[in-house]
């Protein structure tokens, strides 16, 4: 998947999770809400953040290695939050 469309998904993600804190009926509702909203703003800002240096400085072999690790760490943060939703809908 192309960083600009991993930004749009995170774009996506985070809208709908603000918009589901501002229609919250409870306190708990809402600190999961925001919970996951802010989640998906900071892999937005670091999708950027690559995206960014990758235009500036991708060419550059060194910079290029550090790219393919924040992807990579990036990936697993994926791979945590998506393990916390299973659990997630496993306790309900």
């Amino acid at each position: 998947m192309a960083i600009q469309d991993q930004i749009a998904t995170c774009s996506r993600q985070y809208t709908r999770w603000k918009e589901l804190a501002l229609d919250a009926k409870t306190m708990p509702e809402l600190q999961m809400c925001l919970k996951k909203a802010m989640f998906w703003m900071e892999l937005q800002t670091a999708f950027v953040a690559l995206w960014s240096v990758e235009q500036a400085r991708g060419n550059d072999p060194e910079v290029r290695e550090k790219i393919i690790m924040a992807k990579s760490n990036l990936s697993k943060k994926l791979a945590d939050y998506a393990q916390e939703v299973l659990d997630e809908i496993n306790r309900s």
